[in-house]
């Protein structure tokens, strides 16, 4: 678990440009020290960025919250081996490798499709981190019969697997509470045996995209409301790109439970508005039947229906694809405010920024932008789409 669950957070200013044009004609400037919210009264065109991207050199953004309840239930259940699965560029298997290696457990990845001829980008990382098995796409389909016979390989004859959903509910039982996992002090956790004792293997399902993967962004929403950072009566919109749209959902529950006056906007990539609302619906219901009156589960009763305002992209297309002149617009941000974005996630998420912050939005208010980390994406899409990125 983070020590300190907060984040850096930049202003950006907007210069020039007018609705319309698209970024290319705006200019953009980075305040490294932003003035309070409360003074921001729109008197000049401006958004912020919780840059999560800098949480750790290689394990970052949405992906490092959502593991941060993650790992103190492994190493307080002794856990020796972890199971995973992802793309070929998975930014959470990457993640996972990552962070189960830095406390001496074992990370499996799963990654679907063929090896490519360069690592590079997470694949690299996971390859570095990682004990990676290639699966076949048609196999890859059963994720959750892939991953439970790795699982019992991994585990051997004398060896236990249990599902990570599983061990966390384990958990709850033994310690009755789920708050413990929402705290901000740092504990100490007495780390894995690797080798000495019978193999604990745990399954972590793709995206880490569980119950528990909410609660480390709980614990961001808990650190911005203190008053020293954003405050607990400040109207904000909370804008981010959306994969599984967990985070978004996490967001959301914190804000509610906290009696936020916030708004969470997620761009949805990856789903359609249908399968997103399901996965929230799921998602407030696992939660409510965990969370302890402290953190007023009761709040989010009659909200089934949805918190997370879900929305298109602005540029829509097929997920994964990139549109002429992103990468060159990512490049024309991270020279001019030290930002880096990827087409397929982040870049959503900041077109998005841009047009809730311009006078003629509806209902303004002051706009947070969560950057979810992922830009060694870029080093994945530089192979796929060569012409995109020649200067």
């Amino acid at each position: 678990m983070r020590s300190d669950p907060g984040a850096i957070i930049n202003q950006i200013s907007l210069r020039n440009g007018h609705p319309g044009e698209g970024l290319s004609h705006t200019s953009f400037s980075n305040d490294l020290c932003p003035r309070p919210l409360s003074d921001n009264k729109f008197k000049d065109l401006s958004f912020y960025v919780v840059r999560d991207d800098l949480l750790h050199p290689v394990l970052n953004g949405n992906k490092a919250r959502k593991l941060d309840a993650v790992m103190p239930i492994l190493q307080e259940n002794s856990v020796t081996d972890v199971v995973t699965c992802g793309g070929c560029q998975s930014a959470h298997a990457a993640a996972v490798a990552v962070a189960c290696s830095e406390r001496g457990i074992r990370p499996h990845l799963l990654l679907r499709g063929e090896q490519p001829e360069i690592s590079t980008g997470y694949n690299l990382i996971s390859m570095l981190y990682g004990d990676i098995t290639y699966i076949p796409r048609s196999e890859y389909a059963k994720r959750d019969e892939m991953l439970s016979m790795h699982a019992s390989l991994v585990g051997g004859q004398d060896g236990s697997v249990i599902w990570l959903n599983d061990l966390f509910k384990k958990s709850i039982d033994d310690y009755d509470s789920a708050a413990r996992f929402l705290e901000a002090k740092e504990s100490t956790y007495t780390f894995s045996k690797v080798g000495q004792d019978l193999r604990k293997v745990v399954v972590i399902s793709e995206g880490s995209g569980d119950v528990v993967g909410l609660l480390g962004v709980i614990r961001l929403v808990k650190c911005l409301s203190e008053n020293y950072v954003i405050g607990k009566e400040e109207k904000v919109t909370i804008v981010l790109d959306a994969g599984t749209g967990t985070t978004a959902v996490g967001l959301a529950i914190g804000a509610v439970c906290l009696g936020l006056p916030w708004k969470v906007v997620a761009v949805m990539l990856a789903e359609t508005i249908e399968g997103y609302k399901r996965r929230e619906k799921v998602l407030i219901s696992d939660f409510k039947r965990i969370c302890e009156p402290k953190y007023q589960a009761s709040a989010l009763n009659g909200l089934d229906d949805g918190m997370v305002q879900w929305v298109d992209r602005i540029y829509p297309r097929r997920f994964g694809r990139v549109k002429k002149g992103e990468a060159e617009m990512c490049r024309h941000i991270a020279r001019q405010t030290g930002i880096l974005l990827d087409p397929i996630y982040t870049l959503a998420a900041w077109e998005h920024a841009v047009c809730l912050c311009r006078p003629e939005a509806e209902d303004r208010s002051n706009v947070i932008m969560l950057h979810t980390g992922g830009t060694l994406n870029m080093f994945g899409l530089a192979q796929r789409y060569k012409p995109h990125f020649q200067v």
